[in-house]
């Protein structure tokens, strides 16, 4: 099987970054690039973010979760902590993010070190989920091998039973984990494969180093 992609061309002409017009600290802009890009292409599903680890194998290994919060400390979304993701950052806090707006040209790459958020946080954001994501967290036993469909289907329809009447606990094993950034880095496109590419690096006084990257 072979298929020659040599030919697909795309120019980027939607935008520009400059280092003059950057602020002093990352999470600014990426608040302000992530309002832009919500806010002109609301159809998208702008808070998913691929997330790469370092896998038990040695292998990195990255998939597509959703971003549930940012501050300025980091960025926070929620998975099972026995998946194996969650195994990875238990062996390996070493984690990277990347968004990929594509309509508007930009992607965003943030380098940072995964930690467990406090469990109020983990109990209050579970609380919000609607009751069948609520199930799905019980029935799952996510990244290990099942049998079949029909095991998945047939566990959620016994918990919906359990539960028709009462709440639905957040399991231990499920919760948040924020990602503490060290580096992140903006890129625009620009036409002639130009792109702008500004780099923060935190420094040791909790500084944002800046730089303009070679495209």
């Amino acid at each position: 099987m072979e298929k020659d992609l040599s030919n697909y061309r795309k120019s980027y002409e939607r935008g520009e970054l400059l280092l003059q017009d950057v602020p002093e600290n990352p999470l600014e802009l990426f608040q302000k690039w992530f309002f832009e890009v919500d806010k002109f292409f609301p159809e998208d599903e702008n808070n998913a973010m691929t997330i790469s680890t370092i896998g038990l194998d040695g292998y990195p290994k990255s998939r597509v979760v959703l971003l549930k919060k940012y501050t300025y400390e980091g960025f926070i979304f929620y998975t099972n902590y026995l998946s194996e993701k969650g195994k990875a950052i238990e062996e390996n806090q070493n984690v990277c993010l990347s968004f990929f707006w594509h309509k508007a040209e930009r992607q965003v790459i943030i380098k940072g070190k995964a930690e467990k958020v406090a469990k109020n946080l983990s109990d209050g954001y579970f609380e919000s989920r609607p009751k069948g994501s609520q199930l799905g967290a019980l029935v799952s036993q996510q990244s290990e091998v099942v049998k079949d469909r029909d095991v998945l289907e047939d566990k959620l329809k016994n918990l919906e039973i359990e539960y028709a009447e009462k709440e639905v606990p957040r399991p231990d094993y499920w919760g948040g984990y924020i990602i503490k950034p060290i580096e992140i880095e903006f890129w625009q496109g620009r036409p002639n494969r130009l792109h702008d590419r500004i780099r923060y690096q935190l420094q040791e006084d909790y500084n944002w180093l800046i730089n303009r990257l070679s495209p």
